[in-house]
């Protein structure tokens, strides 16, 4: 019981600490003591910029490593434990692997994931608040970085929230090793309020958004973007009043609310409009941005939507001002960061062999493929739509979106210098590293992320920061609470601008590079009902937000995993002639299995075993 949460010693030990507070990114090891640390005005910054390294743990595109030899070796992430990506296999069978075969249970999952990783942290984060006061820093500064720390205990919780339920909540607490720690899981409600309150607390205290060498650093913003997530997720079917854990003997208020409620979707709307209110966020088009590198400012459709991923490059943020839908493309979108330095680890990850790709990050299915709408907005199969599909060259006419997710065989990737690096997949004349079979199990890579001028010139870096809030997700919220609050034809005038489930899918496609069509629907359907436009919000997200580790949890929020999560999976395997000739057939690639017990993650047994009143998870016994 006294290691329950892995408390670590943090008198004498092993400290992390950035060595430029600001950008929150490069880190330094040093042994210092408690006093030591809080009575420096640096080793107090320092020790708050400790609490930012995990921020970004649970939704890393490699977050299920194993260990060889005493060095990590790196596998897949939340996209290779659900329908987005094929894993690679490997003789390791991790915890992603787990998940997509339906094999995890509390025995095999990794113990050093989040159940550590955010207690570890919140312990920080109450050691900082708790001695930060007896620091040499200005009352202003330490006001600050107390909400900062307040913020990031919150957003510890809410990783432990959505991946378990209701969790032990520990207060201000400081257990040290021969402390009685208090084992008893809080109820959902209970968790649900208590980061709600702490962001809000928090957001008193910080600026509505930190610009330049601070981005990165959690603000108002990032406490409202994180209560926005929390409502969605509350009012959602798994948690609001399913039947999930009723046929069990386990207390059914630990992972979710006894009885539907709909109000709770009417405090996700409110939640949502509080970040859109704020006038400060906004998505980033294209409507005055070039590509200055590659285009040579030629106007590119859907470049924010590349360029959104790469801010530290493309960011042009001016003083003053804000939209609110319809930004002239030049305001931030992001709400909150992980900025874990410069490196090229992530396009290693994803990229094709012959970019110095690894494939540890996964292989995107051709089932996901096929969910990028055309050009206009319609459907590959809906034959009013202007544009063909062809599967053999399946950027042609498509969603932008498409060209800057994936890779496909044909694919010319911009590298340095603005040449051009080719990948094929096909196999049978030509056959290359990157071929199917050879190179990816499904036909394709994953592009999203990847800095164009880093393909085919894997030895540079670029900055690997990550979204964790970002406002397309803000408006989806919104779009998808409104919808089952309201109905799909709810709208809310904000200043000159309108808000809806309709025109909020407007504005994610009119960014994305989508033709407005001459209804301006952009391929959207006209009068939709609900159940129409559900499925429409639930695409958009699919699409919008894919990779960033969403996926994983709204199947399961939404409590459809069991259909979305247990079928074959597949693939694209092109054949190519002598004579050029080439010939595609889908092909079976993973079969995925779910169980019902993965709505959640299981507690590790280690930690069950210790204690008769941390319950584990319904299904899993």
């Amino acid at each position: 019981m006294k290691n329950l949460f892995y408390w670590y010693l943090l008198i004498v030990g092993m400290w992390l600490f950035s060595s430029c507070t600001a950008n929150l990114e490069q880190v330094e090891t040093t042994d210092l003591d408690r006093e030591s640390v809080f009575a420096d005005s640096a080793y107090t910054a320092r020790f708050l910029s400790q609490i930012y390294t995990d921020v970004g743990y649970d939704v890393k595109p490699n977050r299920f490593k194993t260990e060889a030899f005493g060095m990590a070796i790196e596998h897949g992430g939340l996209q290779t434990a659900c329908d987005e990506a094929a894993y690679k296999v490997v003789s390791d069978v991790t915890n992603d692997v787990m998940f997509a075969t339906g094999t995890i249970n509390p025995v095999n999952a990794k113990e050093d994931d989040v159940w550590k990783i955010a207690y570890v942290n919140i312990r920080r984060a109450n050691v900082f608040m708790k001695y930060v006061e007896g620091s040499p820093i200005t009352e202003n500064v330490k006001k600050q970085y107390k909400a900062e720390a307040r913020f990031l205990r919150a957003w510890y919780y809410s990783m432990l929230l959505r991946h378990y339920g209701g969790v032990p909540l520990i207060g201000d607490n400081i257990y040290e090793v021969d402390d009685d720690m208090k084992t008893s899981r809080d109820t959902y409600a209970d968790c649900v309020k208590y980061i709600v309150d702490e962001c809000n607390l928090a957001a008193l205290d910080l600026p509505d958004k930190f610009r330049g060498i601070n981005t990165g650093r959690a603000t108002a913003g990032s406490c409202k973007g994180l209560i926005s997530r929390i409502r969605l997720y509350e009012a959602s079917a798994l948690f609001n009043g399913s039947d999930f854990g009723k046929t069990s003997d386990f207390p059914k208020e630990l992972i979710g609310y006894i009885e539907y409620d709909k109000e709770r979707w009417k405090v996700a709307v409110d939640a949502a409009l509080d970040v859109i209110k704020m006038n400060t966020f906004a998505i980033y088009s294209c409507h005055i941005c070039n590509d200055p590198t590659d285009k040579k400012g030629t106007p590119e459709p859907g470049w924010g939507f590349y360029a959104i991923f790469h801010n530290n490059d493309f960011y042009k943020i001016p003083d003053g001002g804000a939209g609110v839908i319809y930004p002239d493309g030049t305001y931030a979108e992001m709400l909150f960061e992980y900025r874990p330095g410069t490196g090229n680890q992530r396009e290693a990850l994803f990229g094709a062999p012959s970019c110095g790709g690894n494939g540890n990050g996964g292989y995107i299915y051709h089932d996901m493929v096929e969910q990028f709408p055309m050009k206009d907005g319609k459907t590959i199969n809906d034959p009013s739509s202007k544009y063909s599909y062809n599967p053999l060259k399946p950027d042609e006419g498509r969603d932008p979106r498409f060209a800057n997710t994936v890779v496909w065989n044909g694919s010319k990737l911009t590298s340095a210098g603005d040449m051009n690096h080719v990948v094929y997949t096909h196999v049978g004349a030509g056959v290359t590293s990157d071929s199917f079979g050879s190179g990816t199990p499904t036909g394709y890579y994953i592009r999203k992320f990847g800095h164009r001028q880093l393909a085919g010139n894997h030895w540079l870096a670029t900055s690997q920061a990550f979204d964790l809030i970002r406002y397309a997700e803000i408006l989806l919220n919104y779009a998808e609470a409104a919808n089952e609050y309201y109905g799909p034809n709810h709208e809310e005038v904000l200043g000159e601008h309108i808000v809806s489930p309709y025109n909020i899918l407007k504005t994610l496609r009119e960014r994305a590079g989508i033709e407005p069509g001459d209804d301006g629907m952009y391929g959207l359907k006209q009068n939709m009902t609900y159940e129409e436009m559900r499925d429409a919000i639930r695409l958009e997200r699919y699409i919008e937000l894919a990779f960033e580790g969403h996926r994983f949890f709204d199947v399961r929020r939404w409590m459809i995993a069991e259909q979305t999560q247990n079928k074959q999976m597949r693939g694209y395997k092109i054949e190519r002639s002598t004579n050029g000739i080439e010939k595609g057939t889908i092909v079976n690639v993973r079969k995925h299995t779910f169980r019902k017990a993965m709505y959640f993650f299981p507690i590790p047994y280690k930690e069950t075993v210790k204690s008769k009143e941390l319950l584990q998870n319904p299904y899993y016994e």
